[in-house]
């Protein structure tokens, strides 16, 4: 049986809110639980809302064994877990390799095991903790880099199994909802460690920014995300009608007309040519490969082609031609 419910609080209640908005409508969710404050307060609040709205509430733990202490904060995690009375509540112990540096090397072991966890105990979805701060910081981070509006978009707040209800909610709401709720969060030492790019970004570049622009840059930051992906969403919609009327699919590949193309805005023109080479080949291309097909629609001076990895594509007889090399 779960302890006692401590009093609500106004943290308490904003995390219960937000987790309370983000919920399916029947099944078993499970929260990705890693000891920290953030996903302790979600679970606090799956664990109390869950059953509120007639669903069942487990857990998953994933002990990545990249620090001395983390199998200790893998079962104080699962503990907390039982005690907030999540069931089922699963930790896994996972092998962390290499490829795409340490910190992608763990994200792609913790969500193998989160997947594979959720399959397993016929899950609808898996609760993840990430907070506005860390969409803030996302954007950030995409901005730096140049991404484009697909890192600069963020977060979804729903992503297939996947739902992200404290987007909206403060770091700082989470660590005080734990201290109302008297539970005590696992802090992990490499969330201060400068060496990683994102804890330079939350302990230094937002806090000057915030310093010598005014408060409120984190919201400012997570509120472009949103209208982004809103903007995104609408475009990406309206190239697949558009492609639904002017692709042509034959046995080498699929063709697009280059009038057609022409007289299109770039962000479209752009979003027909990934997408023509997603749905066929299943290939992503960089901004730099989707800018290099397009020229032979508005830089044509007869050149060959142009070779993406396992597609050519070639303009002839006034269409662009995309088909399988491999």
């Amino acid at each position: 049986m779960p302890p006692d419910r401590p009093r609500l609080t106004p943290a308490i209640a904003d995390v219960r809110r937000a987790v309370r908005a983000s919920l399916p409508s029947d099944g078993l969710v499970i929260v990705a639980l890693s000891g920290g404050p953030d996903s302790l307060a979600l679970a606090a609040a799956t664990a109390f809302e869950a059953p509120r709205a007639g669903l069942r509430a487990g857990a998953v733990i994933v002990d990545h064994g990249l620090q001395p202490e983390s199998a200790d904060a893998a079962a104080h995690a699962s503990r907390q877990a039982h005690a907030l009375g999540l069931d089922p509540v699963e930790l896994r112990r996972v092998a962390v390799g290499r490829d795409g540096g340490p910190e992608a090397a763990a994200r792609a072991s913790r969500y193998s095991a989160l997947e594979s966890v959720a399959a397993q105990t016929g899950a609808v979805a898996v609760l993840l903790g990430h907070t506005l701060d860390d969409q803030a910081e996302t954007v950030l981070l995409g901005l730096a880099r140049g991404s484009g509006a697909t890192s600069i978009r963020g977060m979804e707040p729903v992503s297939g199994l996947y739902r992200r209800p404290l987007l909206g909610i403060r770091r700082a709401t989470t660590v005080q909802a734990c201290a109302d709720a008297g539970l005590e969060p696992w802090l992990d030492p490499q969330n201060d460690d400068p060496a990683f790019t994102r804890v330079r970004v939350r302990r230094t570049v937002l806090p000057v920014l915030e310093q010598e622009l005014g408060p409120g840059i984190p919201e400012a930051l997570a509120r472009t995300a949103e209208q982004l992906r809103e903007d995104a969403d609408a475009l990406d919609h309206f190239a697949e009608e558009i492609a639904e009327d002017l692709a042509e699919h034959s046995e080498a590949g699929i063709s697009l007309p280059v009038k057609a193309l022409e007289v299109q805005p770039a962000a479209l023109r752009q979003r027909l040519i990934r997408l023509a080479v997603a749905s066929e080949f299943h290939v992503s291309l960089s901004r730099a490969q989707t800018l290099e097909v397009a020229r032979l629609v508005t830089d044509w001076h007869g050149q060959s082609g142009v070779d993406l990895p396992g597609v050519r594509v070639e303009r002839r007889s006034g269409l662009l031609h995309f088909t399988a090399t491999g």
